[in-house]
């Protein structure tokens, strides 16, 4: 917690960077990329100081995470970074559903060099069992496909549903394998698209999200009968 603190940008006196939205959105882009953790309390002093920020405005943020379900207000006890259960993960894969399988069929501006390149990093953590750099490259392949739709809400939308994943793939730390076998399935979809095949490039990533669902559904209800 203490490197994540140091490593946040300063407001610097920005019109801009005083207001909620601003700490939030550095805030989640913190929690997307792992470095923080669920269970993590976040002190109000320490981040605003941090930050250069009001405590008013670190609040106004912590009600915008809190909204979407990334952090958790408890009364008395402070913030926390939220461990989404099963509902959580439903609505996730509901938005995803909706959103990766269209852009792999539209977006206009699919980098499948940028895909590849990912894949590659992938398939170098996977070599060296490196369960977090496997995390980060399956983040970022499903970013760089929301990206290709050149949609800035739709990103800034993927953004927020990549930090609630972050949170759900810390549960699966104990199960190296589900990261593993996702690194050849987004392989296979550079395959279809580079071969221009995206329709079915589109279908195969419905199914291996409802796939992935399923898996993150059935070890969460595994660890709530233990």
């Amino acid at each position: 917690m203490n490197a994540m603190i140091s490593s946040l940008p300063l407001a610097e006196g920005s019109t801009h960077a005083h207001t909620g939205a601003w700490v939030a959105a550095v805030l989640r882009s913190r929690i997307a990329e792992g470095a923080l953790l669920p269970g993590a309390k976040l002190s109000e002093l320490a981040l605003s100081q941090a930050m250069g920020v009001s405590r008013n405005t670190l609040r106004e943020a912590f009600a915008v995470l809190d909204h979407e379900l990334v952090l958790t207000r408890i009364p008395n006890r402070g913030v926390y970074v939220s461990s989404p259960g099963p509902e959580g993960v439903r609505e996730i894969y509901a938005v995803r559903r909706m959103i990766e399988p269209a852009a792999v069929l539209w977006a206009p501006n699919l980098d499948v060099e940028a895909l590849s390149a990912v894949i590659g990093d992938a398939r170098a953590a996977l070599a060296e069992g490196d369960i977090a750099k496997m995390a980060d490259a399956n983040q970022c392949f499903h970013e760089e496909l929301v990206r290709a739709t050149g949609s800035r809400h739709l990103q800034e939308l993927m953004t927020k549903v990549l930090a609630q994943m972050r949170l759900v793939f810390h549960a699966m730390g104990d199960a190296p394998d589900f990261h593993s076998h996702y690194v050849e399935l987004n392989a296979g979809l550079v395959e279809l698209l580079v071969a221009g095949k995206r329709e079915e490039a589109s279908a195969q990533l419905r199914g291996y999200l409802d796939r992935a669902e399923a898996e993150l559904l059935a070890h969460l209800e595994v660890g709530e009968e233990e």
